[in-house]
């Protein structure tokens, strides 16, 4: 059984239906994607003998009070060290998409007594970063692994802060190999939005550290053109 509504009642029912909205469509990445095999990318003890850390930072231009973003964060490499390097009035926001290591990673900065870090779950589509919130966001050895660069970085485009960049460390080799061509990065990042301002060998990863700044109008989803990978 079912009630006739007319008049007003109608008018008032028909208001509360909003359509709803349409997601964005993004392009697909077009060349392979490397699975993630692993939430670390060597050791500790054989990175810090290269002072990979360090040289990354010290290009990176982190400074003591810095907002710093450190995704697929793994072990917490990077999280750890950039903790100490913005110290107690900076912030480190570390985020894995997967929970045991995300869960891993926030009881080492437990143990650590790492006040100025916080730790969260990110999406593989959408880092859901606050906007307007980060000097820097570090994407280290893994890049190659986002199955959805376009969308990922169009959602993370607006949580870039004032002169904020993101710094991107990874081989240069093809990405079924654990690597993205620099070339096919720069692309990938401009077809959002971006461009490329600093790239800087790293003999340590047989690859590069890569710096970007938004530019210009973030595009319409369904205007980007896919790189050839």
């Amino acid at each position: 059984m079912w009630t006739r509504v007319s008049g007003p009642l109608l008018l008032i029912a028909l208001a509360g239906c909003k359509p709803a909205e349409r997601e964005p469509e993004f392009p697909a990445a077009d060349r392979p994607v490397a699975p993630i095999s692993a939430s670390r990318w060597s050791t500790e003890e054989a990175r810090d003998r290269v002072n990979e850390s360090g040289t990354v930072m010290d290009r990176a231009g982190i400074k003591p009070g810095m907002t710093v973003a450190d995704i697929g964060a793994g072990e917490g490499y990077y999280t750890i060290r950039l903790a100490q390097r913005v110290g107690d009035k900076g912030r480190v926001l570390a985020e894995d998409i997967v929970p045991q290591v995300r869960d891993a990673l926030a009881e080492r900065v437990t143990r650590e007594q790492l006040d100025n870090v916080s730790v969260r779950l990110g999406e593989p589509e959408d880092p859901k970063l606050p906007e307007h919130s980060f000097d820097r966001i570090f994407m280290v050895h893994m890049y190659h692994e986002i199955e959805q660069p376009y969308e990922f970085l169009w959602r993370m485009r607006p949580s870039l802060g004032a002169g904020g960049r993101v710094v991107v460390v990874d081989a240069e080799r093809p990405t079924p190999n654990h690597g993205t061509p620099i070339a096919l990065l720069t692309c990938e990042f401009a077809a959002v939005g971006y461009k490329l301002v600093e790239n800087t060998p790293l003999p340590a990863v047989d690859g590069y550290i890569a710096q970007f700044e938004a530019s210009g109008e973030r595009p319409q989803p369904e205007t980007i053109k896919p790189c050839k990978g």
